[in-house]
């Protein structure tokens, strides 16, 4: 332990002296009048991979290119450097007779790190690497700290998450896991358009906490002198406005809750959400397992993936099964046969499953044997559907069971993707629902829903029968890009403050 305290105490001081070293040569050039953060402009002609693609156009030609110093070489009066733009690296021949006496001084101080503009022409090398013959070399931002471990990478997942303006400069492979990102959701919005969904904007301040089961995050409105929610979904208000007219809506958006943070979770998180009128949780399934093998058939090429060394076939059509069933075919427990909230409680007593005070009843004690039994298991696509009432607050009831509700949710490799209804129109059962979740909120339970009277005066409206589908954008991206956690696939995770 001592030694690895000595090695970090080396590095920090290794660190610090070269800033000392940087940030004097920053003052050398701002008394020489060549201060680089004064540019405020330059104009390149090209990008380091437009120069690859198009070389045999502009071969010879001259180009300006500018990027950040990712390798540099030093030979005497001559010297290569490779810059890495947004696109691509290339390199640079720069020489002392192109440059002159005083200006390829000048870049022989240069820094991996620094950002540099290059005008020359285009010309292969000996080794038939493309490159820039350089005329000319422009500081354009002077790099004051060093690269972590002279450009070898940075591989603390801390550091990375924290620091992700580095990561993205070393770790090139974290940057293409944000381009798919870009492209998954550009793929889900041209897919949504092109069914006739119209894309919408729902608030994210609320003043109910309401459209899930989630404990939410506080704040205060000084004006009004209210406390109001980040909201923890736009169902709601979705709802409101499949009552108000528009058949087909979907939101992608930010959610917020105030919740434990892991693997699979952060606090705040991009998601999906879509409602249809005239239109059940049967066509949210098919919809569901269209939308996710188009994207991954358009992004990847193909319906067959491996996550995490796991082979998961996303082709339709995805295995359906209901949660009593999956439970009875994993632990071999039927609920069909168990009808009363003290035989539920009696059978989570002999499986050694733990249950709430506020939770003993049969549809929650259903929901946690799911949970702790079945998830993990539901490696391929699957739908599990018939949620309990209790569990499913703002879903339509099943007319063949009242005790259950048409509700799924997907789940591939273990985890859930995707939540969907027959949405409850219902008004004086929703209210009663509402009632019952508000008695639970008094009773402790943070995550129950809030009383929300104008969604029951929505209802009173009238809303036509209507199926809803909400779904973890995070996490699918996380699957087509086969990443362990969600932090890397969150460009600025949260993340507890250093001290």
């Amino acid at each position: 332990m001592e030694k690895n305290e000595n090695n970090t105490e080396e590095q920090e001081i290794d660190v610090n002296h070269l800033i000392k070293i940087r940030r004097e040569k920053l003052e050398e050039l701002q008394a020489n009048g060549k201060n680089p953060f004064q540019i405020t402009k330059f104009n390149r002609t090209h990008t380091a991979g437009q120069v690859k693609a198009n070389y045999e156009e502009l071969e010879q030609k001259d180009v300006t290119v500018a990027g950040r110093i990712i390798a540099k070489r030093i030979m005497g009066k001559a010297s290569f450097c490779t810059i890495q733009d947004s696109d691509e690296k290339i390199q640079s021949y720069v020489s002392i007779n192109d440059l002159g006496e005083e200006a390829y001084k000048e870049f022989k101080t240069y820094d991996i790190g620094d950002i540099i503009g290059i005008t020359g022409f285009v010309f292969k090398t000996r080794t038939q690497e493309i490159s820039v013959h350089a005329k000319s070399v422009t500081l354009l931002s002077k790099s004051l700290r060093p690269l972590p471990e002279k450009f070898h990478g940075l591989k603390d997942p801390d550091l990375r998450y924290r620091q992700r303006y580095t990561d993205l400069i070393v770790n090139p492979e974290v940057k293409k896991t944000f381009e798919i990102r870009s492209k998954i959701i550009t793929q889900m919005r041209k897919f949504l358009d092109e069914k006739g969904y119209m894309e919408v904007e729902t608030p994210i301040l609320n003043t109910i906490a309401g459209g899930a089961t989630a404990k939410p995050f506080i704040t205060h409105h000084n004006a009004l002198d209210i406390d109001m929610y980040l909201r923890i979904a736009p169902e709601l208000y979705l709802k409101r406005l499949i009552v108000g007219g528009f058949d087909k809506v979907y939101e992608i958006g930010r959610l917020f809750r105030n919740e434990g943070m892991d693997l699979k979770h952060n606090p705040e998180f991009t998601s999906m959400e879509l409602y249809s009128a005239y239109e059940d949780y049967n066509d949210m399934m098919n919809i569901t397992e269209e939308m996710i093998s188009t994207i991954a058939k358009n992004i990847l090429g193909t319906t067959k993936i491996n996550y995490q060394g796991t082979e998961i076939d996303l082709t339709p059509s995805w295995k359906r099964t209901t949660m009593i069933d999956a439970i009875k075919e994993v632990t071999g427990v039927d609920f069909n046969q168990i009808n009363t909230d003290e035989e539920a409680i009696k059978i989570a007593q002999e499986k050694g499953v733990e249950v709430e005070e506020i939770k003993k009843n049969r549809g929650n004690i259903i929901n946690i044997f799911f949970e702790e039994f079945v998830e993990e298991t539901l490696i391929q696509p699957t739908f599990v559907c018939d949620y309990p009432v209790e569990v499913s607050p703002l879903t339509k009831r099943k007319p063949s069971d009242s005790r259950l509700t048409e509700r799924f949710e997907v789940f591939i490799g273990g985890r859930e993707y995707g939540n969907a209804y027959s949405e409850l129109n219902d008004p004086i059962d929703q209210y009663e629902r509402f009632k019952k979740q508000v008695e639970a909120r008094e009773a402790g339970d943070e995550e129950a829903n809030m009383m929300d009277e104008d969604f029951v005066n929505a209802l009173e409206i009238g809303l036509p029968p209507t199926g809803g589908l909400g779904m973890g954008i995070d996490r699918l991206i996380m699957l087509l890009t086969d990443s362990a956690s969600i932090r890397d696939v969150l460009l600025f995770p949260t993340m507890k403050p250093l001290a």
